[in-house]
């Protein structure tokens, strides 16, 4: 039997949903009314039931993510909306606080959140054996370590393949919380890993001045699909649920194509819900918003995965500066450059700048070199501020692009058969989609034999077929009579509308929840995967939560970091390695020209490196110690 693969993707509201839906996505994840890791992203009930009958209807699922540590006082007002989200229709659970899992809670399936750092094959197992039914696995793990963890269990595997990247693994972050008192595990970081930082070595050697030391580059897994799916993934999830709607279009649909394109070619795989896709643009990740690609350790540890001169999104690259001259330019590109496109470039202070072209007055000509186009006489408005011959352009604003994002953009159709014949006092009518979920309609009628033959069967065969804007396309339309019969057009378009609007009903009533194990409460009692301590990185800002650990063969459960903040604690643990981004690893033979340990500072921020080399992570702490403050 063919494995079910799920494409899934972000929703920060009701519209972005549909749109990914509509754009191709199994599932959809959103934001509960509260207690979600983004909480400027939080969706009322009522938008979460239209957003599963819209999803239902293609048996595509909606998962709620409710993915913050709670307080206790926050625990019945969790479980009492974890009721109305299920009676809403909601089909999974994302959650963090372990709390959740002794709650009273309806059966609906639970998914282990990153935010509970799942790296290793015992934690995953862990979770399988007390009941999870799927686990969204660390960004950082590599194809060996996705391939051991399925090896040794048996529960469903998601894994990040798009998107942004936090620079610590998740749940084991607390700059935010300590610098400025915003949990990112309650849903409020305030994301200083974005910022500029200057690098300093422990005798006051400015080594690198404000760079985005910390901001990692945008994670794109597109080109590698085959290889996560091979090693076990059967969940792929495109990250932004913060992100506008033309994100969510456009990297959906990207991701539909890829995957769709791989199952055409392996039919050990297809998709976890029902319809074809068309869309009206041709999917390209780069023209919405991203930072650059990393496919982040999949394969191996890169070089370079920080852009150190802007958090923000850069777009596709556009050419070189060949030809300057006030607020006329021209560029060696292979792009088709329009009226009202944003450029931008990095000027000499490593400061990304922007632009927006005014007129490209020349079309596009074949440069001397026939390397690309030369899009000649660019002008803009003013003169640009720091630009200059040589210097690389990128596009982040395509306006043509854009445009045909606005509106429909796509449609996602589910084929249908339909049967019209005599039945006993008038005619039957029947649907059968290609899930084989079916409606059979009869409608009483005179049966008057046409004057016009074939040409009569031919026009209710063209009627019968018209399915507009109905969720169905006509895959194979018969009409078997044993003479030609006349029905007006009114009649046969009403039959179809009737017979639609059941097909519906079918395929929401059809719709299937993902199985539960657990119930009432009642999960298995495990092992923890280290038993002793759980220390502030374990997030436990309950009782209920600390008594789970303590049923579970934990020996002493400590607050969580936002209860009781712990000197010297790691504010981030990380697999980006500032030292070997320098050049300077440890495992390699080249020493450092500087003095260890090394300090990030910025404004009234200071934070402190170490490193352990022998798990290859980086150790970000506050240089509040006197003995390991910076100069």
């Amino acid at each position: 039997m063919a494995t079910k693969i799920e494409l899934l993707a972000p929703a920060k509201d009701l519209e972005c949903g549909i749109a990914a839906i509509e754009h191709g996505a199994d599932a959809v994840y959103v934001g509960a009314p509260a207690f979600s890791a983004r909480v400027a992203a939080g969706n009322t009930v009522d938008d979460i039931q239209q957003l599963c009958r819209h999803a239902h209807l293609y048996h595509a699922h909606v998962h709620v993510a409710l993915n913050t540590i709670l307080e206790d006082n926050e625990l019945p007002i969790a479980q009492e909306m974890v009721s109305r989200l299920y009676e809403a229709g909601a089909d999974a659970l994302i959650i963090q606080d372990t709390a959740l899992l002794q709650l009273d809670l309806p059966p609906i399936a639970i998914h282990i959140s990153t935010q509970a750092d799942n790296r290793t094959p015992e934690k995953v197992k862990f979770w399988q054996d007390i009941g999870i039914q799927r686990v969204i696995l660390a960004r950082e793990l590599s194809l060996e370590q996705i391939r051991e963890i399925r090896s040794q269990t048996t529960v469903e595997l998601e894994a990040f393949v798009h998107g942004a990247l936090c620079v610590s693994y998740s749940g084991q972050c607390y700059l935010s919380e300590a610098c400025l008192g915003r949990s990112a595990n309650r849903g409020a970081c305030a994301q200083l890993c974005r910022l500029p930082y200057d690098l300093y070595s422990a005798d006051g050697q400015l080594l690198r001045k404000q760079s985005h030391l910390l901001s990692l580059k945008d994670m794109d897994r597109s080109q590698y699909l085959e290889e996560m799916i091979n090693a076990g993934i059967t969940s792929l999830k495109i990250e932004g649920r913060l992100k506008g709607i033309d994100y969510v279009k456009n990297v959906t649909a990207y991701y539909r194509r890829q995957l769709d394109e791989l199952f055409a070619r392996d039919h050990r795989y297809i998709p976890a819900s029902d319809g074809r896709v068309t869309t009206t643009f041709v999917p390209d990740p780069r023209k919405t918003f991203n930072r650059g690609q990393t496919d982040y350790f999949l394969h191996h540890r890169e070089k370079v995965m920080v852009d150190p001169d802007t958090p923000k999104s850069i777009g596709e690259p556009a050419g070189r500066v060949i030809f300057l001259k006030g607020n006329t330019l021209a560029l060696d590109t292979s792009l088709e450059l329009h009226n009202g496109d944003g450029l931008g470039f990095v000027d000499k202070d490593h400061e990304l700048r922007g632009f927006r072209i005014n007129k490209v007055e020349a079309p596009l000509r074949t440069t001397p070199t026939g390397k690309g186009n030369c899009a000649n006489r660019i002008t803009t408005l003013e003169p640009i501020d720091g630009l200059e011959v040589g210097m690389s352009v990128f596009r982040n604003h395509d306006i043509v692009f854009d445009k045909l994002l606005n509106g429909r953009s796509a449609t996602r159709k589910i084929p249908v058969d339909i049967l019209l014949e005599e039945v006993e006092g008038g005619v039957g009518l029947m649907m059968v989609d290609m899930s084989g979920v079916d409606c059979r309609v009869s409608f009483p009628v005179l049966k008057e034999p046409s004057q016009k033959g074939e040409a009569a069967t031919e026009s209710i065969r063209r009627s019968l077929g018209k399915l507009g804007d109905t969720p169905f396309e006509a895959k194979r339309v018969d009409v078997k009579f044993e003479r030609p019969l006349f029905f007006p057009a009114s009649v046969v378009n009403e039959w179809r509308r009737k017979a639609v609007d059941i097909l519906i009903q079918r395929r929401l009533e059809t719709h299937r929840r993902p199985l539960c194990e657990h119930r009432d409460g009642a999960m298995a009692v495990m092992p923890l995967p280290e038993p002793g301590c759980a220390d502030y990185r374990a997030n436990v800002m309950n009782s209920v939560a600390a008594d789970f650990y303590r049923q579970h063969g934990a020996s002493d459960v400590r607050p969580a970091f936002e209860q009781k903040p712990v000197v010297d604690a790691r504010l981030m643990t990380c697999k980006h390695c500032i030292k070997y981004t320098l050049g300077y690893c440890s495992k390699s033979s080249k020493k450092p020209p500087f003095k260890e340990p090394i300090f990030l500072k910025s404004n009234n921020i200071t934070l402190r490196l170490d490193f352990d080399c022998k798990n290859c992570e980086m150790i970000v702490r506050g240089a509040e110690n006197e003995n390991n403050r910076l100069p």
